[in-house]
């Protein structure tokens, strides 16, 4: 725009850069004429404004001080409302606001807006934030919609930004999808006929084993790399033949240990594999398939026992390298006390470098599980008799854990619990999650004890930030086993902005997470309950005497490119959407059902407010046949 001046080009800059802030992108969208800007505030901003806390100035005067006499080429502050208040004088050739406009009263008359009460929403001149998370009430309702029959146990976003997803279930297929937009009456568009791939020959598949995770690669677009993490059975695959976790290393004897649920030791393997799209390197953004065969066999490793194998893989979105979830090995109170034991890779999350490859004498060398790196960060990166790849230790079996997209340090997981507690971790370098000295905040004393014991006194344990104890979902059996969600980001409903959604596997709660201070790391966390939309796309089966959607087993959390957040249950996946559709109410909410204010409207209107809703979510316990694939506690 050749702009000269710095101050008019910084504020310019500002103004322009609020598009891509996905709150401030709203103002653009307050009245029925195209904009150019968002609504500029034009008096000052009261202190329980949804703005975030800036100092209370008036924008649209600073605006017109710094570059009323600047000349701006392409200008775009005479690129809108015609036959408006205060419109251009002469907007053909010049490219200054003076000339532009007879007055800073009349410039700020069409391109400002807002005032001092609450319901004032207007751009400040920095991003626009909801709240501080320090004085915000509990949500009151959370709106949710069915858009899929489909039962899946992953779901990941296409890395290309489009509104398409990749679908996983236990059984080993994977489906790319379309999302419908929010609030077109759409539903998933999903092929299941035609999977994007299939290893189910490679995947062995029972209640608790199967595909357990994908993971494409940041430069999918680019590469076509993608990575699935699942379960193979030793005694039916030849390529079911990695090295067996209870070892002689962490003082285990495989040999000694009983059959369980009637699985030899280490039978049943957990195993990360590279698989590649079809097509040139070139066109992998727009593949529709990908081939069944293995490119890599990243890492192999035989299971103890038959259940607490986690599973989920994560791309970090700082780092890049691959992080893998596992769960203790099973068996009652992790007997062999492996959690704790950095010899094993057992209860512990890993990392791995995937873009650079070892040579066969590195793998030997270094006695690697596979065909990775270390990543030279890694807390035991050096230590020659610690597993190099554990990233964090002490966990029973990690059930979904998520980057925060806002806050990519925020690395969370939940982690399943024994008997009584489930809990929720802020997962960093070399944390120790206190598993199985601790159950969740609860000191902890197994039954049995063959690989020795971790006294309290020798850690330094990092302690929940939320959870849940098993006597709050069922006061009766006390059954209870944790779902992990996400930071909700969304722009669709604004008051659960920046909470952390949860659940229990068995579709009796959801609870909402809120850290306040923010960047605090300490949270409160409260049980919400849930209606779905009576305009959903797919009918919602509902509990009857309780009017509650039936949401069967909540298996995991979604995310897609717009951050909009999905359950996907035994029933279906289902959206979280504007609570206005469930007749929720939220100051924040501006639905697309709710007619936008135009700032020429009496000044009492001027800005459109935005109005959201919070998060509840309640359902009731079922009890449920043997059919339904899950994964227990």
């Amino acid at each position: 725009m050749n702009v000269s001046d710095p101050g008019c080009g910084s504020i310019l800059k500002s103004i322009l850069c609020a598009r891509c802030d996905q709150f401030s992108g709203e103002l653009y969208r307050v009245v029925s004429v195209h904009r150019e800007i968002p609504v500029l505030c034009n008096s000052t901003v009261s202190s329980n404004s949804p703005q975030s806390e800036q100092p209370q100035t008036d924008f649209c005067s600073k605006v017109w001080s710094a570059c009323e006499n600047v000349s701006i080429v392409n200008s775009p502050f005479a690129a809108t409302l015609q036959g408006r208040v205060g419109e251009p004088v002469n907007s053909s050739n010049s490219t200054k606001l003076t000339d532009l406009w007879k007055s800073q009263t009349d410039f700020c008359e069409a391109l400002g807006g807002g005032s001092s009460d609450d319901e004032s929403v207007c751009f400040d001149g920095a991003p626009t934030t909801l709240t501080d998370g320090t004085t915000s009430s509990p949500p009151s309702g959370m709106c949710i919609e069915k858009i899929g029959n489909g039962t899946y146990l992953n779901m990941a976003a296409h890395p290309d930004g489009s509104n398409r997803a990749f679908f996983a279930n236990q059984q080993g297929k994977i489906w790319l999808a379309t999302i419908p937009e929010q609030g077109s009456g759409g539903t998933l568009d999903i092929d299941e006929t035609n999977p994007f791939v299939d290893i189910t020959d490679e995947v062995y598949f029972d209640v608790v084993f199967g595909l357990m995770g994908i993971a494409f690669h940041p430069r999918f677009a680019e590469n076509g790399r993608f990575f699935a993490s699942f379960n193979c059975d030793k005694s039916s695959s030849p390529n079911c033949a990695g090295r067996c976790a209870c070892n002689s290393d962490v003082n285990c004897d495989p040999s000694k240990l009983t059959p369980d649920n009637g699985a030899q030791p280490c039978q049943y393997q957990s195993v990360v594999a590279e698989f590649t799209a079809n097509g040139s390197s070139s066109g992998t953004s727009s593949a529709t398939n990908a081939s069944p065969s293995e490119v890599r066999r990243i890492f192999t490793m035989g299971l103890p026992f038959t259940s607490h194998h986690g599973g989920q893989i994560l791309f970090g979105p700082q780092d890049g390298y691959l992080y893998l979830m596992m769960g203790d090995g099973g068996g009652d109170g992790d007997p062999y006390n492996l959690a704790q034991n950095k010899k094993s890779l057992l209860g512990k999350i890993m990392r791995f470098d995937v873009d650079t490859m070892p040579s066969a004498n590195d793998v030997d060398k270094l006695d690697l599980w596979g065909n990775y790196s270390i990543p030279k960060d890694n807390p035991y990166a050096v230590d020659k008799d610690l597993q190099k790849e554990i990233w964090a230790i002490g966990l029973r079996n990690p059930w979904r854990c998520s980057f925060d997209s806002a806050r990519p340090s925020y690395f969370i997981c939940a982690d399943v619990g024994q008997d009584q507690y489930e809990e929720v971790d802020l997962i960093t370098k070399d944390g120790n999650y206190g598993w199985r000295t601790y159950e969740g905040p609860y000191p902890y004393v197994p039954t049995q004890s063959p690989g020795g014991n971790t006294s309290v006194a020798s850690i330094n344990p990092i302690f929940p930030v939320m959870g849940y104890n098993h006597s709050e979902v069922n006061s009766g059996e006390g059954s209870a086993s944790i779902t992990g969600g996400y930071f909700y980001r969304s722009m669709i409903d604004p008051c659960l902005h920046g909470r952390y959604l949860f659940a229990d596997l068995y579709g009796s709660s959801i609870w909402a997470g809120t850290e306040s201070p923010i960047n605090s790391g300490k949270f409160t966390s409260a049980k919400i309950p849930f209606k779905c939309a009576s305009d959903s796309p797919l009918r919602c089966t509902i509990v009857p005497g309780i009017d509650l959607p039936s949401l069967s087993f909540i298996f995991s959390f979604g995310e897609d490119n717009k951050k909009d957040v999905y359950l996907l249950t035994n029933s279906g996946v289902y959206r979280i959407v504007h609570p206005s559709r469930c007749n929720y109410t939220c100051a924040k909410e501006n639905a697309s059902t709710t007619p936008s204010r135009d700032p020429f409207s009496p000044p009492s209107s001027r800005a459109s407010s935005l109005r959201g809703s919070y998060l509840l979510l309640n359902s009731s316990f079922f009890i449920l046949t043997s059919y339904f694939v899950f994964v227990f506690s």
